[in-house]
């Protein structure tokens, strides 16, 4: 066998080692693209939707008629008397536009609204300005945080329960049944709209007052509710 015929035999070799390492390498991007573009997301759809039924489908929140008035990991704007209220958001609750103000303790435009804030909670819970649990004030990094500390549910017990003329108690023993994180794992916190539909349930709003209203969104949108 001469230099040529080897050099020539050497080629084909490499030209055939070539054709089959892009064939391994597409029947790898096929298989790779079956298993993880299709396989695994119906694999774990299909698993969350039975194991999580309830977060799969978004956590819905629905008021005693069955009706969907929003997400319990959503927000939502609430200024009714009858109503506890939420937390400041950059986002304007909206679960679309999921943001923080991005603004730093020294920016004079968030301590003017910090200051406003808490001076229009004052007046609204019939309190000094010291007497405001801080997570009424600021605003979450998310904008869309569902929950508020215990003491700040407590600071809007007085006015929830003369606007709807029942007593403070009564009022006090739903917000200790709505507390999560109540175990060893994070600190308590009140999931206002839970216990805005558990207000409802209740002890229902007159009709002359504006009550929850069912959610026209999908659940990753939250409702302004007055």
């Amino acid at each position: 066998m001469n230099v040529d015929m080897k050099r020539q035999i050497a080629a084909n070799d490499d030209v055939l080692q070539a054709k089959a390492s892009w064939g391994n390498a597409l029947r790898f991007m096929v298989v790779m693209a079956v298993l993880l573009g299709l396989i695994y997301p119906l694999v774990t759809t299909t698993l969350g939707g039975w194991l999580f039924p309830e977060q799969a489908q978004g956590s819905l929140v629905r008021d005693v008629s069955g009706r969907v008035v929003g997400s319990s990991l959503v927000s939502q704007t609430f200024v009714s008397d009858e109503y506890f209220i939420g937390r400041p958001s950059a986002a304007g609750n909206d679960a679309g536009d999921v943001s923080g103000s991005n603004l730093a303790p020294s920016n004079v435009s968030l301590r003017e609204r910090a200051q406003a804030d808490a001076n229009a909670i004052a007046q609204r819970e019939n309190v000094s300005v010291d007497q405001i649990p801080v997570d009424l004030i600021t605003a979450s990094g998310s904008g869309i945080d569902p929950h508020i500390s215990p003491e700040a549910a407590e600071l809007q017990v007085a006015r929830v329960a003369q606007a709807r003329g029942i007593d403070e108690a009564s009022v006090v023993e739903l917000i200790d049944q709505a507390l999560e994180n109540t175990g060893w794992l994070g600190a308590p916190v009140v999931n206002v709209l839970r216990l805005n539909v558990s207000l409802d349930d209740r002890f229902p709003v007159s009709s002359s007052t504006v009550a929850l209203t069912p959610a026209s969104v999908t659940p990753t949108v939250s409702d302004t509710m007055e």
